[in-house]
């Protein structure tokens, strides 16, 4: 037997052993998937029963009280005779001046941190801190927006009034935007900027034309995420200082406000049952607002995504 027979033996011995200690498990493997996927069929199927069970039990206790009368009278201490159109329009107010100024500072930081911000330590610096904002408790925010906007710059805001609130959730709110922003244009193809540039356009026009209507409907996406965040938010308004009871309209951003979150929580601090229904009310028409919110901001990421 020749030297070059035995090596091809035992690398051929060696080679069956190899096969053999790493032979993949296959049952074990389906076995555990079978298992892995019942899971999130079953925390799936007890998340949405929890969220059906309460979403019923807040129709049984609202359809009664939901009328027009609701929807176009002021606060009141007496139940029958307390709606809800002050905090209604008060979330008309801030939700538009929040969108107003979160989209345009959240989206331009973001496209400024992708597409033209040097990767040196100032610019990580300035990521490590987005990243981190996204995750402070929205109290942290109130007490940023009683100090800057209602001490500070009072003068200016009209203290506890429509525009600190917005301010206030606008900064509650720019983290998410921001780090949507970056991973939706970090999600276009290099193909189509190389595409624009072969073209002879510069960078601006590159993004202009190019970068953001294609990044434009995940950008959204993070916007609805944000403004879906916020108008559900009662802590950092509570801070500032928003009215519990307000019996009149808001005429401008400068003037007194409340929003339903702080209503709805109001009439469920009360022992009365019948200021439990009306807040059950509430969250019926918070949760319209919300979802006529959502639709249109939908709608408009579906055009982006036709017309791409």
């Amino acid at each position: 037997m020749t030297f070059e027979s035995i090596t091809d033996a035992q690398a051929e011995a060696n080679l069956v052993t190899a096969e053999a200690k790493f032979q993949p498990n296959l049952a074990g493997r389906y076995r555990l998937d079978a298992i892995f996927k019942a899971a999130t069929i079953a925390a799936t199927t007890i998340a949405i029963a929890v969220l059906a069970w309460l979403m019923f039990d807040v129709l049984l206790s609202g359809v009664g009280s939901l009328d027009w009368s609701f929807l176009t009278s002021f606060p009141s201490r007496r139940p029958e005779q307390a709606g809800i159109l002050s905090a209604l329009v008060g979330t008309g107010w801030v939700m538009f001046l929040v969108a107003v100024f979160s989209f345009p500072i959240g989206v331009g930081s973001g496209l400024f941190l992708e597409e033209f911000s040097d990767d040196n330590w100032f610019a990580r610096f300035i990521e490590i801190n987005i990243s981190n904002l996204a995750g402070v408790p929205s109290i942290i925010y109130g007490l940023l927006g009683l100090t800057a906007f209602v001490i500070i710059l009072g003068d200016w805001t009209g203290g506890r009034s429509i525009l600190t609130g917005a301010l206030t959730l606008t900064l509650l709110i720019l983290p998410i935007i921001i780090v949507a922003t970056r991973e939706a244009l970090r999600a276009v193809p290099d193909s189509i900027r190389q595409a624009g540039y072969a073209l002879g356009a510069n960078s601006w026009q590159v993004i202009w034309s190019h970068t953001l209507p294609t990044a434009f409907p995940g950008i959204l996406t993070g916007v609805i995420l944000a403004l879906s965040r916020a108008i559900g938010e009662t802590a950092p308004l509570i801070t500032i200082g928003a009215l519990t009871f307000i019996p009149f309209l808001p005429e401008g951003p400068l003037d007194p406000f409340t929003v339903l979150p702080i209503q709805i929580y109001n009439w469920v601090s009360r022992p009365q049952k019948d200021f439990h229904d009306l807040a059950a009310s509430g969250i019926i028409v918070l949760l319209v607002v919300l979802l006529v919110m959502n639709s249109f901001a939908i709608f408009l990421r579906s055009r982006f995504q036709k017309a791409r």
